[in-house]
């Protein structure tokens, strides 16, 4: 089991360890906060594009593919007023050596992601190769 502890260091920052890691949280000044670190919400979303992140340079690196220039932009929509997750598009550009017959490989394999996979079915994901 692994365990994560909470701590307030003060006004609405968040800091949260495990293992040997920290990661400070705050939230903006909107929110009340001080603007020192990012707000979970943005962690959240970011450990997304990471996830896909992953997956595709495991996938380029197993096949010896050069990762140079290689970028993922993620785009995230929210449900018309409300705060939940419709829909995230993430693209993958890829540089102009990037063999064709792998750009639907990778997108199967970018689905892999853990993170996504503990989301509720209902946000639509979209996934593509572009070339940069």
């Amino acid at each position: 089991m692994k365990s994560y502890e909470a701590v307030f260091p003060g006004n609405k920052k968040v800091d949260v360890t495990f293992g040997e890691f920290s990661i400070q949280t705050d939230q903006s000044k909107k929110n009340e906060g001080d603007e020192t670190a990012p707000e979970p919400f943005d962690l959240f979303l970011s450990s997304l594009a990471a996830c896909a992140g992953i997956y595709a340079k495991s996938f380029c690196d197993t096949r010896k593919i050069d990762t140079a220039g290689m970028k993922i932009v993620q785009e995230v929509f929210r449900k018309e007023k409300q705060k939940l997750l419709d829909e995230v598009r993430i693209t993958l550009y890829v540089n102009d050596r990037f063999p064709d017959k792998y750009r639907t490989a990778v997108i199967k394999s970018m689905s892999g992601c853990a993170v996504k996979n503990q989301l509720h079915p209902d946000i639509r994901f979209s996934t593509e190769v572009k070339s940069l």
